[in-house]
């Protein structure tokens, strides 16, 4: 097994950063220029609760490790500048998981157009990843949970439903349908369209991780008014219905609360367009809470790590 340094070398080989990364790895701290106020988040991904090695190679548990973090850096209306990557892992692990994780994290980074700027490598009786991501506002407020107003429409961009599928049929011994099961390894993240909705005047957004009423619910919470989803906006693809007829679970609960999509929901004025590749998913009303075609709805509203077992 190598030592500390020296695959903190091997994975740091070859990094290349942005232009605003004034030093990037080798110091006790990466030094960053940013335009405007940043934003910073954090997140942690912890084995055999947000991965199994059975079911993810490493590439992905790299990959889906930034991502997650840099997805939430987009819901503030943010763009993505920089992340770093503390990895624990049990002495025994074989460098080779090490390596592809690695090449994973970096990957990702490239897609999210963000620098790998440091990190840490620890050892643990189980593999533990923490991503710190940071983000810069470019002058522009940081768009909040809190704004959403009564009147406003509801629009989502990205995959809805996908992710909690995957995770459906992975658990049933099932390694398909392939685009689901993907996706629930590494989550598709639409890159770029934080600014896009900060931009296009977006009142409210947040990143789907718990699942689309869970988190619209927080905007509700937050903002002090009633979300109404209209389920006839939704879509519900085809991989997510056989998934649904395979394990006898309703398709609609796939895309309201499955959790783990990692698309972004926002609130927008009513008398404006929508940016393209946003969809209008429902409403904002005088009231409180999260409601469906009206009603409340009648079963679960997403993940909870510490209600559900």
């Amino acid at each position: 097994m190598a030592g500390e340094f020296e695959l903190i070398d091997r994975i740091t080989e070859g990094l290349t950063v942005g232009d605003d990364v004034i030093l990037g790895v080798g110091d006790d701290a990466a030094v960053l220029a940013p335009s405007g106020n940043i934003v910073v988040t954090t997140d942690m991904l912890i084995e055999n609760v947000h991965f199994r090695r059975a079911w993810s190679p490493a590439r992905a548990i790299g990959r889906k490790a930034v991502a997650v973090n840099v997805s939430d850096v987009e819901a503030m209306g943010a763009r993505p500048s920089a992340v770093v990557v503390a990895l624990a892992f049990p002495k025994e692990l074989d460098q080779d998981w090490v390596a592809e994780f690695e090449a994973g994290a970096v990957e990702e980074c490239r897609r999210a157009e963000v620098s790998l700027v440091g990190g840490d490598l620890s050892s643990s009786a189980h593999i533990a990843i923490t991503v710190t991501a940071i983000g810069d506002l470019d002058g522009r407020p940081a768009v909040t949970r809190a704004g959403a107003r009564a009147g406003d429409i509801v629009a989502v961009c990205g995959r809805l439903g996908w992710a909690g599928a995957g995770l459906a049929a992975l658990q049933r011994g099932f390694g398909s349908p392939k685009e689901v099961v993907a996706e629930q390894l590494t989550p598709s993240v639409p890159y770029g369209q934080g600014v896009v909705a900060a931009r296009a005047g977006a009142t409210a957004m947040l990143d789907v991780s718990d699942g689309l009423l869970a988190d619209l619910g927080h905007i509700a919470e937050r903002s002090h008014v009633l979300i109404d989803v209209d389920s006839t906006l939704l879509e519900i693809p085809d991989a997510v219905q056989r998934v649904a007829a395979a394990t006898g679970r309703p398709a609609l609960g796939f895309v309201l609360a499955g959790g783990e999509d990692h698309a972004l929901a926002a609130t927008f004025p009513a008398d404006g367009a929508l940016p393209e590749g946003w969809r209008r998913v429902g409403s904002v009303r005088d009231g409180s809470g999260i409601i469906v075609d009206g009603a409340p709805f009648d079963g679960s509203l997403g993940w909870d790590h510490f209600a559900q077992r």
